[in-house]
C-alpha cells in the first residue's frame, strides 16, 4: 500500500489526502471509524486521476457529499473516499437555471433561488444533502423531486470522460437514476426554475421548514429518512404499528416524532444502529409481511 499511497498523493496532491480520516467527522449519522484514505480532489483532472488510479489498482472507492444518506462501518472504510464537498460547492444563476456544484448543498442552492426570486425548488430547501447525492438518488420530498427541476447533469464516465446528460437519459426514478448502474460521478447539474414572488417563495419554505421541525427529529443525528417507502405502505406507519415507536438498542433509537427516522440519540455506534434497523425489519416482516428496504447506504465492513 506504500507504492499506491505515493501514486495517490500524486494523483491528488498531498494536501487533499488525508489518512485514517473518522468519518463520524463526515456523515449527518455522526458515526463511522476511519478513512483509509480521505480525498478532496481540487478539480476534474486530479478526481479523474484519483478514480483511475483506484480503478488499476483494485483499491476500492466511494464518492460522498455531505455523508447524509450513509452508515459506515465502526471498523471504518478500508478504501478511498473521495469528496465532492469542497471544490464542487459552488451555484451560479442565469435567468432561470441554476447551474451548482455537485457538492453544493441543497440548502444553499434553495437559497440562491429565493435570492433571485426563483420558484420551484422549495421542496428541497430542508434537505440534508447535496446536489450530486440528489440527482443520483432523484430525491423529493412533500410531493416534488429533483426530476421535475432537473434540465441536464455534468458527469464522469468510467473511461475517466466528461458527459453531458439530459434529463431523459439520467432515467430517473423512485430513488433511482442511471448514475449508479454506470459508474458515473456527478459533478454538477443545471436546474431549471420558474420565475415566482420572492415572499412567496420565502412562506413556502418557512412553511416546509414549520412541517419539518414539527414532524422530523431534526435535533439529533441521523441520515434522515431511514427505509424505502414500500409499495402500498408508508414505512414509518409499519414500524409505528408495530409497536416499535421510541425502541431503542444501544445508543440508536426509532425516532418518537417520526417512526421513519432511526437517530443517534446517545453516542451511538454504527453497529447499533444497524443492529436496531435489523431488528426493525424482522418485526415488521413477522407483523405484516413486509419487506423493508434499507434507504442508508452501508459502508465498510459490518
Amino acid at each position: 500500500m506504500n507504492a499506491f499511497h505515493s501514486k495517490l498523493l500524486e494523483a491528488a496532491g498531498s494536501d487533499f489526502v488525508k489518512m485514517g480520516e473518522p468519518m463520524k467527522n463526515h456523515t449527518t449519522f455522526r458515526v463511522g471509524g476511519p478513512a483509509s484514505w480521505y480525498v478532496t480532489p481540487k478539480d476534474e483532472t486530479a478526481l479523474a486521476a484519483v478514480v483511475s488510479l483506484c480503478r488499476a489498482e483494485n483499491v476500492p472507492y466511494y464518492i460522498i457529499g455531505n455523508g447524509s444518506n450513509l452508515l459506515v462501518s465502526d471498523n471504518g472504510y478500508e478504501g478511498v473516499i473521495v469528496s465532492m464537498s469542497e471544490s464542487w460547492n459552488y451555484c451560479r444563476i442565469e435567468g432561470c437555471r441554476i447551474t451548482a456544484g455537485a457538492g453544493a448543498l441543497l440548502s444553499r442552492i434553495a437559497r440562491a433561488a429565493l435570492d433571485a426570486s426563483l420558484t420551484g425548488f422549495e421542496f428541497a430547501a430542508g434537505i440534508p444533502g447535496t446536489l450530486g447525492g440528489a440527482v443520483v438518488m432523484n430525491a423529493g420530498a412533500y410531493g416534488s423531486e429533483m426530476k421535475y427541476v432537473l434540465e441536464s447533469a455534468r458527469v464522469l464516465d468510467r473511461e475517466g470522460r466528461i458527459r453531458n446528460l439530459s434529463l431523459e437519459e439520467l432515467e430517473l426514478g423512485y430513488r433511482k437514476s442511471c448514475i449508479l448502474a454506470n459508474g458515473y460521478i456527478v459533478l454538477e447539474a443545471v436546474l431549471l426554475l420558474e420565475a415566482g414572488d420572492q415572499a412567496a417563495v420565502k412562506a413556502r419554505m418557512d412553511e416546509l421548514a414549520g412541517q419539518r421541525r414539527e414532524k422530523q427529529p431534526l435535533e439529533y443525528p441521523s441520515a434522515g429518512s431511514t427505509f424505502k417507502r414500500p409499495a402500498g405502505y408508508f414505512a414509518g406507519k409499519l414500524i409505528q404499528d408495530a409497536g416499535l415507536r421510541g425502541f431503542r438498542l444501544g445508543g440508536a433509537q426509532v425516532s418518537e416524532k417520526h417512526c421513519g427516522f432511526v437517530i443517534n440519540r446517545d453516542h451511538a455506534t454504527a453497529a447499533d444502529v444497524l443492529n436496531l434497523c435489523r431488528e426493525v425489519q424482522r418485526k415488521v416482516k413477522d407483523d405484516f409481511g413486509v419487506d423493508l428496504e434499507m434507504e442508508v447506504k452501508m459502508l465498510g465492513k459490518f
